[in-house]
């Protein structure tokens, strides 16, 4: 956490920032000075130092050491207003102040440091773990469809005129859905090279929700899933003006998502919804739904259910997630209390009841 407050702000700025919090707190204890002892102003002051320490880089914490030991030497230690110190006691408080304020600060940035460096190793392990994980899945699922199209165009070339016209149309639609699963692979892999790339920018044009739902919808289908998908939509809700490929990219997944983890006599409803300028399309199933303690995790990059079987890179539900996010919405999973589970997508957006700005 002190790493990422380091990371927003600029040395300079640490400086300045550095300079008010001690000179707030010389000024509180300037004021208390006849209620309280110099050498109790010098833990104050201390205590100060190490808490800019655990914050701020290296040297504007010494900095800080250096400004405090002068501020309690010239405010505070008799003769005040004045470098001069009064004692050789008082001397050697000073430079013991000085002196611990320096290794305080120093073992603080050093202790620091390890810590990040091991924070470090341990993020490597996990994100090498992660997609050593990810490969073998991955690997799994390419080389499924793969050996399917090699399998099903062996048998057409080889025993073409011996396969009857039954035979070759049930090869010719594995290749098909081999096809299909394999394009599926890859527009994941594609789509989360875009993510994280950063530079997804929503291309916003009039979009017809109702037109963009049942085009997914038939796409799904067309997937030969035996799910039964409802569609409720009011005819009278509005154009929105959003990234189209996106936003169907979106559905596609969730829908995708539920058909294969869903039972094929399952029903998936599809509900799109708006009020004032906020688009909201929920995808309920009448499944299992999820476990209570992976709700959270789903929408990480890579992860699978625990009991989710062979199959599957984990990559769907970020995806939903990245682009949501990318229109500026959000996107969120709760088990239905009927059994199932509900995504509940949310995306600002302008609005027009005007059919024709479709085509402007």
């Amino acid at each position: 956490m002190a790493d990422l407050f380091i990371n927003r702000i600029s040395k300079p700025r640490q400086y300045v920032i550095s300079l008010i919090i001690v000179g707030t707190v010389s000024a509180i204890c300037f004021a208390l000075s006849a209620y309280i002892g110099y050498r109790i102003v010098a833990f104050i002051l201390l205590l100060c130092v190490s808490a800019l320490a655990m914050v701020f880089d290296i040297f504007p914490v010494l900095f800080t050491a250096l400004l405090t030991a002068l501020i309690w030497d010239f405010f505070f230690i008799p003769p005040r207003f004045t470098l001069v110190v009064g004692t050789t006691e008082d001397l050697i408080f000073l430079l013991m102040y000085f002196i611990v304020a320096l290794i305080n600060a120093v073992l603080t940035y050093k202790i620091r440091q390890i810590e990040k460096v091991a924070r470090r190793k341990v993020e490597k392990a996990n994100t090498i773990k992660l997609y050593n994980t990810f490969l073998n899945s991955l690997s799994h699922e390419l080389r499924t469809p793969i050996a399917t199209i090699i399998g099903a165009t062996d048998n057409l070339q080889n025993n073409n005129e011996r396969l009857s016209a039954h035979n070759k149309n049930e090869l010719i639609s594995e290749i098909s859905k081999a096809s299909l699963r394999l394009n599926e692979q890859v527009g994941n892999l594609l789509n989360m090279s875009r993510l994280e790339s950063g530079f997804i920018e929503p291309k916003n044009d009039w979009c017809d929700i109702s037109e963009l739902v049942y085009h997914v919808v038939k796409n799904i289908e067309a997937n030969k899933v035996s799910q039964k998908i409802a569609i409720n939509i009011n005819p009278d809700i509005p154009l929105f003006k959003l990234d189209k490929g996106i936003l169907e990219q979106v559905i596609y997944n969730l829908l995708n998502n539920a058909t294969q983890h869903t039972a094929p006599d399952s029903k998936i409803d599809i509900v799109a919804m708006n009020y004032s300028d906020v688009l909201q399309i929920r995808i309920e199933d009448n499944g299992k739904g999820f476990p209570e303690e992976e709700i959270k995790k789903v929408f990480n990059k890579f992860y699978r259910l625990k009991d989710s079987g062979a199959g599957g890179t984990g990559l769907g539900l970020s995806i939903v997630k990245g682009f949501t996010e990318a229109m500026g919405g959000t996107v969120s999973l709760e088990n239905v209390s009927s059994g199932g589970a509900r995504f509940t997508i949310v995306i600002p957006a302008k609005t027009s009841y005007i059919k024709n700005m479709k085509n402007e």
